[in-house]
C-alpha cells in the first residue's frame, strides 16, 4: 500500500516569547535535561551511596555541560561540516544557526568528567555510571527537539501509515526518524540502565559496567535508526550505503563491550 504521508505539524520553532526573546525548543531541551539529571543524579546517589557524592553533583553538573556544548560544537565541525567552517571560521561560534554531534559532547563529557575525577580523587566511573543512566532522557528530549525543528528527518518512504511530509524534506513523505531516535535511544535505553541501577546490586558494585551498557546500547540503536534517517547532505553516504553517524558509533560500541567486560571480571 502506498501512503501519502502526514503532514508536519504546525509547531512554532520557538517555544517561549518573552519581548524581543525567544527561547527555542533545542535550548529548553538542554536545560530541562540538565536540570532534570541534576535532580535524579542527587536522588540516586543519596539512596544507594558511592564513591560519587551527592554534594559533587552541581561541580559535575556544571563541567560536564561544559564539555558536552564545547564538545557537541567542535565534533560538529570536525565530523560533519569541515570544509564549510575552514572558509568561515567565525560561524564556529554562531551556535543559533544549529549543528551540534552527539560523538563531539560525548568526547568532551567525558573529557570534562575525567579531568574533574582525577583532581578531585574520585572514581571516573563512579560519575559516569550515574550520568549513563540519565544520558537517555537528554538524547529523548534532543530528538523530539529536532523533530519539532523539522531536521535531521528520515529517508522518503511511502510504506508507512505514519511518514511525515517535511517543510524542508520536499514534497514525499519521510520517516520521522527523530522519533525512533527519540524512542530507542531515549525511553528503552533509560529504562534499561535505570532499571539495572535499581534492582541489580551486582550492577552497582562494577564500575564502568553502566557506562559500557550506555555505549553499546546507544551505538546499536543509532546504527540501526541511521538506515532510516537522511545522511547529512555535505557528506552524504560514505561508503556502501554507511552514514558518519554510524561509522562514529564502531568505537562507541567496542569500547562499550570491553569496558563492560572488563568491570564484569571484577570480583
Amino acid at each position: 500500500m502506498v501512503y501519502k504521508g502526514i503532514p508536519f505539524p504546525d509547531i512554532d520553532p520557538v517555544a517561549v516569547h518573552i519581548g524581543s526573546f525567544g527561547l527555542r525548543w533545542y535550548s529548553l531541551a538542554y536545560l530541562v535535561g540538565i536540570f532534570t539529571a541534576w535532580w535524579l543524579a542527587k536522588r540516586m546517589l543519596s539512596r544507594y551511596p558511592s564513591d560519587f557524592k551527592p554534594e559533587m553533583v552541581d561541580d559535575v553538573m556544571f563541567w560536564g555541560t561544559v564539555g558536552l556544548i564545547l564538545g557537541a560544537r567542535i565534533g560538529y565541525v570536525l565530523f560533519y561540516n569541515l570544509d564549510h567552517y575552514l572558509e568561515n571560521p567565525l560561524q564556529i561560534f554562531a551556535l543559533w544557526q544549529g549543528g551540534m554531534s552527539f560523538h563531539g559532547a560525548l568526547i568532551g563529557v567525558i573529557t570534562a568528567l575525567y579531568i574533574y575525577a582525577r583532581k578531585e580523587k574520585v572514581s571516573f566511573f563512579a560519575i559516569t555510571d550515574v550520568l549513563a543512566c540519565l544520558a537517555p532522557i537528554g538524547l529523548f528530549l534532543g530528538r523530539l527537539a529536532n523533530f519539532v525543528n523539522g531536521e535531521l528527518f528520515g529517508r522518503v518512504t511511502m510504506s508507512v501509515p505514519w511518514a511525515v511530509v517535511f517543510p524542508n524534506g520536499g514534497p514525499l513523505p519521510r520517516h520521522p526518524s527523530q522519533l525512533y531516535e527519540a524512542c530507542f535511544e531515549g525511553v528503552v535505553l533509560f529504562l534499561v540502565l535505570f532499571s539495572l541501577w535499581h534492582r541489580s546490586v551486582w550492577v552497582r558494585i562494577r564500575p564502568g559496567f553502566l557506562s559500557g551498557a550506555f555505549l553499546v546500547g546507544y551505538a546499536l540503536a543509532r546504527g540501526v535508526v541511521e538506515n532510516f534517517r537522511e545522511p547529512d547532505p555535505q557528506l552524504g553516504f560514505l561508503f556502501a550505503r554507511v552514514t558518519m553517524g554510524q561509522l562514529l558509533t564502531l568505537p562507541m560500541l567496542v569500547c562499550g563491550l570491553w569496558i563492560m567486560l572488563r568491570a564484569a571480571k571484577k570480583s
